[in-house]
């Protein structure tokens, strides 16, 4: 899509999570898509006309690129056209497909040269994989927070676009206690975390992500990280390091999946 203008626009139904924006489709068709980027979980597209085309997955959407377009992507949109949402037809020829069963994505549009304010992006804490994320940010972020380790790094306000799988992960690499306050943490325990976050993130994102029901990337590949998962939903299992039951509880709502043994601090 980068670089590309957006031809035509469909969107087969009135609404996502949320209404589409006022004239959705006529603000964007005809527009150039200079820069597709990431804040945290949500795609930005910098469109030529100073808006931002902002989209959000939920928890089932994906995009699926078919037709003339250099590399691989021949892929059909969805494995049910009916959740075929909505479809952006480029230059060049690219259909570009949003399918999502569930309907918790969402798209929305913004002024580019506003976009700090979109709200969902105000005061929202720095990127994992950015200079700022490091145990002393970390230290400083967890001062006085008397919430679970695990919960604290979940907070968008904490840490930007981090999800339940990858703190899952990072924490048992760790060997940090999902349970411990997130403001205990010694400094030097906090230094390790940011470095395997880092990892943890490097790693998926080399695999594809992770599938888990029915994630896709755009190419209609899955991501394979799940193969290596070391906690995360392998309740019961033999912990790779210890032997000893990984166990699961629930936090904010979330599933958590830990090592006691080797989770200790």
């Amino acid at each position: 899509m980068e670089g590309k203008r957006i031809i035509r626009v469909e969107t087969r139904r009135a609404d996502l999570r949320f209404p589409f924006p006022e004239n959705f489709n006529q603000r964007i068709e005809g527009a150039r898509l200079d820069h597709m980027g990431r804040r945290a979980k949500y795609l930005v597209g910098e469109l030529s006309n100073g808006e931002a085309l902002i989209m959000h997955l939920g928890m089932t959407g994906r995009f699926t690129v078919s037709g003339s377009t250099p590399g691989k992507f021949h892929h059909q949109a969805g494995e049910d056209e009916k959740h075929d949402h909505v479809v952006f037809s480029m230059q060049g020829g690219a259909r570009v497909v949003f399918n999502d069963a569930r309907r918790f994505g969402f798209m929305d549009l913004w002024a580019l040269d506003d976009l700090a304010n979109y709200p969902p992006f105000a005061g929202m804490g720095p990127e994992p994989i950015s200079n700022e994320f490091s145990g002393a940010y970390l230290a400083e972020a967890f001062r006085g927070k008397k919430t679970p380790v695990k919960s604290a790094l979940l907070d968008q306000n904490v840490v930007a676009g981090l999800g339940n799988i990858y703190v899952c992960e990072a924490l048992f690499r760790s060997g940090i206690s999902p349970k411990k306050l997130a403001g205990s943490l010694r400094k030097d325990r906090l230094e390790r975390l940011a470095v395997e976050v880092r990892k943890v993130i490097a790693e998926a994102i080399v695999a594809g992500g992770s599938t888990i029901s029915d994630f896709k990337t755009a190419d209609g590949e899955l991501g394979y990280f799940q193969h290596a998962f070391q906690v995360y939903d392998r309740e019961g299992d033999a912990c790779l390091v210890c032997e000893k039951p990984v166990k699961r509880m629930v936090q904010s709502g979330r599933s958590t999946f830990y090592c006691a043994a080797c989770q200790r601090t």
